[in-house]
Parts: structure tokens; C-alpha cells; sequence
């Protein structure tokens, strides 16, 4: 049987009257140095082993705080321990730790009714006009989001990515270039069998070109139609959350990390929905919505820069509407309604659009993705991290509090639907490594 050496730790950073809470945490890396202050350079007071259980007392930064047994303080990264999952009565608790005592009021906690939105609201939900419009009333441009970061002393920094080559633009189909013209060759081909075909060539013509490659230009055109239709109707399932200083907030740091994507040019759009669950949605185009209940988890600008990089990276992409896209050529042929067809002026990608809204609402946003998708977004948004100037263990931290509210979590509920459990996620980004990227995991 093995002993597992443990760590005792007190609660140094807790406001009185909270009680004493710790949280478990199981030493991951062969051996790590405990510091005497949140920084590299602060003298190194002990190295633990791997395995070794040890309690965490609070976060500061991107820095776990331990309380050693002589008394003196100690501080390890966010990624040199992996929490385990929290009992789901418990997680209130676990967030004080991670957040400072600041979890309660104001903040994300566990309550029986948390009801998040599912699959029925978002399919039967109207666009909601009104609120589409305050959503892109409320972008920022980007010399106002660079004017934010350079108030936060955030460099924009060159990092090569190189994945990013694979990018939406890059993985449009090849023989797609011509696109308009390989359909008109193929409608004159068709034409010459009306004799044979009948009445029926009009629907075998609109068939078989629905199923040809798209160009980038049509693939674009049908993805920014779909954002504002697909945002629109998740915004009538739940709407905008009221603090005017977190809509801001939102914009001004998600169009900085979006500069830093391959696809800057996007109108990209932010937005913090008015819900208690903890979730995120990327519908195509750019349209971005985080749910109060996350928006209030994260404590600091790079948290909240590591959620919307994951969702950045499904936009750069494009998974959500390559999803459509294949939904779309399986019933090709048969569903009518999804025809692309332009009417009283409205543009094909409109219609297109339009069509496919009133048919499916968002559903689409709680479709599961490839596995590799999500775990690709989470590898875009360090690098889009630290091409911000800003830190990739942020999004560490993230996963690591969405396991301190335990794997029972109401709140949680539609997020693991639809994503890698947590432990997956984080076990792939240790798989990985930082390479690259290490030098930037130094930065406060």
C-alpha cells in the first residue's frame, strides 16, 4: 500500500466569519518548488513530489496559495497541482478559496434551481430583435480595444501557430474556387436531359448543386447571415444581462483576443447572457455570448480572455456551421425548405439563413462537437493568450475552478452535455505541453 505524503495547509487569505475551507490537490508534475511569494523569483521555501496531496487556501493570480507547516507561506502555479472534482454541496465553498471569499452574493453559487437553457428553449425561442440589436449596439472597434489593452500593459505578441494555416479560410475546398462557374456548366450539362427528366430537371438541377463545394465567398456570405439569426434566437431564450460595465467589458477584452486570431475581420460581436448557468456560445460569424453564471467565475481580465479565445477559436473555424453545412447535405434533396433560393431581394445567404433559423433555432449551439474541435479551441485560445500579452495558464485556472464546483453541479449541466469533461481537457493540455508557448507562462 502506498502513503501518499500530505502537505497541511491553513486558510491565510479567507474573510473572517467564512469559516475554514480548503481544497485537495494532488501534486501532477515529478517534483515542483513551493515559493515564498507568487513570483519565480521570491526564494524557494520546499519541493514537493509527485502524488503528493496537498490543500489549497486561495488563488492569486495564477498562483495557488499554500499555507506551510512551519507557518510560512507557500505558492505553486495553477498547473503544478490538478484539483479533483468537488461534491456538488461543496462548491460554494471551493469557490471562495479559488476566488478570494468572493463567491455568494454577486457571484456564481449552487442553488437546486439552476435551470439551464437546453435544446427546447433554444430550438422554439423567437429572434428577439430588440435585443440583437443592443448585442451589436454594444461592439467595440479595434483601436478602442487596443486603447483597453494597453491601459492593462497587454503587448501584442507574434507567436507562431501551426494550426492556424488549417484555418476556415485555408480549409475551404480547393475546386470550390470557381464555384458559380462549375454550376453553370453543370445546369447546362443537366439541361440537355429535360427530355428524359421532365418536370423534375428544375429539382435534380438544385440537387446536385446544393451538394457541389462552396466558394470562400459563399461560405463566408452564409456565415455571417447565420450569426445575427442564430444570436438573435438564443438572446430570445435568455436575455442580456442588465450591468452595462460587464457588456463593455466583454467586447473591449474579446475584440483584442480576436485581433490576435487569423480572422480579425469578422464583426466580431460579444455579449453576457442573463442566466446562473456556466456556459458559452459561439454562433458563426463572430457572435459570442457568455452566461452570467461563468462571467462572474472568472476574477480576472485573462480568465475572461481564456473562455472567449475557446469560443474565437469555433468562429475562426468555423465548427458550428460546418456542422450545419453537413446537417444541410444530408438532407439534400429532401428538406425544401433549405433551398437557396433569393426572394423579394433578400440575398441567398439571407434566405439561407433565414430558412434555417426558423427551422432549427440555435439548437445548434448545444450540438456536440468533435472531441478534437474542443480540444483545439482550448489550444487556439493559449496561443491567442499570449499573442495578447497575456498569460496561457489563464484558461488552466478556468478549467481548474469549473471542477472546483464538482461534477454534480446543476450549473455545469449543459456544458457537459456538449464538451470533454474537464479532466480530459486539462489532461490533454499536460499531453501537450506548452512548447512555444513556454516563455509566455512566466507572465504575472
Amino acid at each position: 500500500m502506498r502513503i501518499v505524503p500530505r502537505v497541511l495547509l491553513t486558510i491565510a487569505l479567507m474573510p473572517a466569519g467564512l469559516g475554514a475551507t480548503e481544497l485537495s490537490a494532488i501534486v501532477q508534475k515529478p517534483a515542483i518548488d513551493v515559493h515564498a511569494q507568487p513570483s519565480f523569483d521570491s526564494p524557494k521555501v520546499a519541493t514537493l513530489q509527485r502524488d503528493t496531496e496537498v490543500q489549497v487556501s486561495a488563488q492569486q493570480g495564477l498562483w495557488y496559495q499554500l499555507h506551510m507547516p512551519a507557518g510560512t507561506a507557500g505558492f505553486v502555479r495553477v498547473n503544478d497541482v490538478r484539483m479533483p472534482y468537488a461534491r456538488a454541496e461543496d462548491s460554494e465553498a471551493s469557490l471562495r478559496v479559488l476566488m478570494g471569499g468572493k463567491a455568494g452574493k454577486g457571484r456564481v453559487t449552487e442553488t437546486a434551481g439552476v435551470r439551464g437553457i437546453d435544446e427546447s428553449d433554444l430550438k422554439s425561442a423567437a429572434l428577439d430583435r430588440p435585443q440583437l440589436d443592443a448585442m451589436t449596439g454594444n461592439r467595440v472597434d479595434a483601436t478602442a480595444a487596443a486603447a483597453y489593452a494597453g491601459a492593462q500593459d497587454w503587448q501584442a505578441t507574434r507567436v507562431a501557430y501551426a494550426d492556424e494555416a488549417k484555418s476556415a479560410a485555408k480549409k475551404s475546398t480547393a475546386g470550390a474556387a470557381d464555384s458559380a462557374a462549375s454550376k453553370a456548366a453543370l445546369a447546362k450539362s443537366v439541361s440537355g436531359l429535360l427530355g428524359s427528366f421532365g418536370v423534375n430537371v428544375g429539382s435534380k438541377v438544385d440537387t446536385a448543386a446544393r451538394a457541389m463545394p462552396k466558394s470562400e465567398a459563399e461560405l463566408a456570405a452564409e456565415e455571417l447571415a447565420l450569426g445575427p439569426e442564430i444570436a438573435g434566437r438564443i438572446l430570445g431564450a435568455r436575455p442580456l444581462w442588465t450591468d452595462a460595465g460587464a457588456q463593455h467589458r466583454v467586447n473591449l477584452v474579446g475584440r483584442w483576443v480576436a485581433q490576435q486570431s487569423s480572422r480579425p475581420e469578422l464583426p466580431w460581436t460579444f455579449g453576457v447572457i442573463d442566466t446562473p448557468e456556466v456556459n458559452a456560445f459561439a454562433a458563426p460569424g463572430g457572435f459570442i455570448l457568455v452566461t452570467r453564471g461563468l462571467y462572474e467565475l472568472l476574477s480576472f481580465d485573462s480568465e475572461l480572455a481564456a473562455v472567449l479565445g475557446h469560443e474565437i477559436s469555433h468562429c475562426v473555424q468555423r465548427d458550428h456551421y460546418n456542422v450545419i453545412r453537413k446537417q444541410e447535405m444530408a438532407t439534400t434533396g429532401k428538406d425544401l425548405a433549405m433551398q437557396q433560393v433569393a426572394i423579394s431581394g433578400e440575398s441567398t445567404a439571407g434566405a439561407y439563413a433565414r430558412r434555417y433559423a426558423e427551422k432549427n433555432g440555435a439548437a445548434i449551439m448545444l450540438a456536440s462537437l468533435d472531441r478534437e474541435a474542443e480540444f483545439r479551441a482550448d489550444e487556439a485560445a493559449e496561443y491567442y493568450l499570449a499573442r495578447a500579452g497575456m498569460n496561457p495558464l489563464a484558461l488552466y485556472a478556468v478549467l481548474q475552478k469549473l471542477t472546483a464546483l464538482g461534477s454534480g453541479s446543476a450549473s455545469l449541466a449543459q456544458l457537459y452535455k456538449s464538451h470533454p469533461t474537464l479532466d480530459a481537457r486539462l489532461d490533454r493540455i499536460d499531453q501537450r505541453g506548452y512548447g512555444a508557448l513556454e516563455p509566455y507562462t512566466t507572465r504575472d
